[in-house]
C-alpha cells in the first residue's frame, strides 16, 4: 500500500513537474515560492494589522510569528527528521527524471515547510478575520496554495509533502487562530462590531 502511494506520487510529481513545463511558469513559480517576493505584503500587512487594531494589531503580528514558529518547527525539526524522505532532487535513482529549476538544498523532503507554514499563516489569519474581510478566505488559500505547488513545479517537493503540508499547517493555523480569540475575546467582539456596521 505504501509503496503504491510512494509510486502515485511520483507519477503525478512528473505531470506537474513536466508535463505542465511552459515559460511562463518558469519565470513565475520560481519567483513565487521565493520568500523574498513577498517581504513587501508581509511589511504592509504588519503595518495594516498595527494602524487598524492598534494593541490587538501587535498581538496578531506577534502571534502569527508564534504560529509560523509552531509550523516550522513541527515540519522541519520534528517530522522532517523522523521521516527523513529524500527530496526527489536528491534521489539518486529518481533526480534524472525531474526537472530541476532551483537550487535543491541538502534538507528532506516530507513535509513540505513551505506548505506547512504558508498554510498555517493562512488560516491563522482566515480565523481572525473572515466575518471582518470577506475575501480573506480565497485569497489566503489561493496564496498558501501557489506558494505550494510552485515546490512541485520546481523540483523540490512531491505532491504528498505538500498535502500533508498544507492539512498540517490547516490544522495549526486553526487551532492557534482560535486559541487567540478564546485569549483576546475583546479582539473577536470588535472584528464581528465592525463587520455588523459595515
Amino acid at each position: 500500500m505504501l509503496q503504491q502511494i510512494i509510486e502515485l506520487d511520483k507519477e503525478i510529481f512528473l505531470i506537474i513537474n513536466q508535463g505542465m513545463s511552459n515559460l511562463a511558469f518558469d519565470w513565475l513559480l520560481p519567483i513565487l515560492r521565493n520568500p523574498y517576493t513577498w517581504a513587501p505584503l508581509y511589511l504592509f500587512l504588519i503595518i495594516f494589522f498595527i494602524k487598524n487594531y492598534g494593541k490587538f494589531g501587535l498581538a496578531v503580528v506577534l502571534c502569527t510569528l508564534i504560529n509560523f514558529g509552531i509550523s516550522d518547527g513541527i515540519s522541519s525539526h520534528l517530522i522532517k527528521k523522523t521521516v527523513k524522505r529524500l527530496r526527489p532532487c536528491n534521489d539518486i535513482e529518481f533526480k534524472h527524471d525531474i526537472n530541476l529549476r532551483v537550487r535543491c538544498g541538502s534538507g528532506y523532503s516530507f513535509t513540505s515547510s513551505h506548505a506547512t507554514n504558508h498554510f498555517a499563516m493562512a488560516f491563522f489569519w482566515i480565523v481572525l478575520f473572515r466575518r471582518r474581510w470577506k475575501h480573506t478566505l480565497w485569497l489566503s488559500i489561493t496564496w498558501a496554495a501557489l506558494i505550494s505547488i510552485s515546490q512541485i513545479y520546481v523540483g523540490v517537493h512531491y505532491p504528498f509533502d505538500i498535502l500533508c503540508g498544507a492539512v498540517l499547517g490547516a490544522l495549526i493555523g486553526l487551532l492557534n487562530g482560535n486559541l487567540f480569540l478564546r485569549l483576546l475575546p475583546r479582539f473577536a467582539n470588535e472584528n464581528s462590531q465592525e463587520n455588523t456596521s459595515t
